[in-house]
């Protein structure tokens, strides 16, 4: 986890009104922000806890004007436009903004990522709101983990945070995302183990990726599990 200065400097990247217009360019085409002006994919998960997609300037003020007092980014600290951009308004509207690194989209955490957002979770100042860029997938798994680590949530409840209504889809490559939960599932079905307890000492992302690339060649879970000796 890395919490970034709430007077960050931005290194001299949004310095000047050139430097300034080509970033908001980038930010908007690049990463596709124009979509997000109007889609926010957002929602609240539990009391005082939101998902959303990358959010603008102009959302991290109305963002402010909800209650919200932290930001959990999942996205890395990147001298990029999105980051530049997000570091400048958290800092003027007085926003924590937290990064959690770890996370991928199409590919299984690392496993000192899920320590590093347990702890982003119970840094962050309430209400606050955890994004990635689109708010589908990364968004999504950390999402089903709050619920989990957190909330004390069952792991078949926290992953409907997984789900098309918020644009991720299971047969894509990052349905890997959910392949996590269904391993740890059949782990905790066969021996009680916890989430928490499993990451530590039996999480394994290259048996996972394997097993989920058998998995959408057309295998039963259940069956690419064992086969997988997972």
């Amino acid at each position: 986890m890395n919490t970034v200065p709430s007077k960050r400097p931005a290194d001299g990247e949004l310095s000047t009104p050139a430097a300034r217009r080509r970033a908001w360019w980038h930010f908007q085409f690049v990463d596709h922000a124009v979509i997000r002006h109007w889609w926010w994919n957002l929602h609240e998960i539990a009391p005082g806890v939101w998902r959303s997609n990358h959010p603008s300037p102009a959302r991290l003020r109305r963002y402010k004007e909800m209650g919200i007092k932290s930001v959990i980014s999942l996205r890395g600290n990147l001298r990029k436009s999105p980051m530049l951009f997000e570091e400048e308004a958290c800092a003027t509207y007085g926003l924590n903004l937290i990064y959690a690194p770890g996370f991928g989209s199409r590919i299984a955490p690392r496993k000192d990522a899920f320590a590093s957002l347990r702890q982003a979770f119970q840094t962050a100042q309430k209400p606050f709101v955890v994004h990635c860029k689109s708010g589908a997938d990364r968004t999504g798994m950390a999402a089903a983990l709050y619920l989990i680590m957190i909330e004390g949530r069952p792991a078949e409840e926290a992953m409907q945070q997984l789900h098309w209504r918020y644009v991720h889809f299971k047969r894509a490559k990052a349905g890997v995302l959910d392949h996590v939960f269904r391993v740890y599932v059949a782990a905790r079905d066969a021996t009680g183990i916890s989430f928490e307890d499993w990451v530590e000492t039996a999480y394994d992302r290259d048996e996972i990726t394997a097993s989920f690339a058998m998995w959408r060649k057309g295998g039963d879970w259940q069956s690419v599990i064992k086969e997988a000796s997972i």
